[in-house]
């Protein structure tokens, strides 16, 4: 079973992430920050991380960059889930490894094909 980190301030949106996951077969881990979400990933690495963008303590762009500058030995793939939509912030994200972007609300259909694209689903 493939495993899937959700990481999100609103915990609204973590548990409707959940929900889809769990339909989709996945084995779901919560962080409602980015400090929170590397401490887990440094635990145990997720296969893929659905990664919110504004949130306190740790947000999700410096997340992604101490994720991608850590020593875990298996990069779980990241996919941007967030309310920012400009090309500047899709440019950015992907520049700082991430490897799929999602907007915000988003339903079943779109998230399993961007899990699909990154090849998880």
């Amino acid at each position: 079973m493939k495993s899937c980190l959700v990481v999100d301030d609103s915990k609204v949106i973590r548990k409707v992430a959940r929900h889809i996951l769990e339909t989709l077969n996945f084995e779901v881990r919560e962080a409602a920050d980015g400090r929170e979400a590397l401490d887990s990933c440094m635990a145990q690495a997720p296969d893929v991380v659905l990664l919110d963008w504004n949130m306190p303590v740790m947000s999700g762009m410096d997340f992604l960059r101490a994720l991608r500058d850590s020593d875990i030995a298996s990069k779980p793939k990241v996919v941007f889930c967030t309310t920012e939509n400009g090309m500047a912030y899709i440019r950015a994200a992907i520049e700082a490894g991430a490897d799929e972007y999602v907007m915000k609300p988003f339903d079943r259909e779109t998230l399993e094909s961007k899990l699909q694209i990154v090849g998880m689903a």
